[in-house]
């Protein structure tokens, strides 16, 4: 292996949305860093089973709402 190429693999502690945190190891920040979840399996639809959000405001949806009523069909 060459020295000097591969990131520092050390201990952090990773924090899940409903407060429980546990210790693995990592190359993301430094050692003792606390890396705190946004969405993880306690809290994702895709996980829990609940809904998915979906967005209204998106490129495809506003597009939709502005040129929904027009037609192809020659009359």
């Amino acid at each position: 292996m060459k020295a000097d190429t591969h990131p520092d693999y050390h201990m952090i502690t990773v924090q899940m949305t409903d407060g429980s945190t546990f210790q693995t190891r990592s190359t993301w920040g430094s050692e003792g860093d606390t890396l705190v979840l946004d969405i993880d399996p306690t809290s994702h639809p895709a996980w829990t089973g609940g809904k998915a959000q979906l967005q209204d405001g998106g490129r495809v949806a506003q597009f939709n709402k502005r040129f929904g009523g027009l037609s192809l069909k020659k009359n």
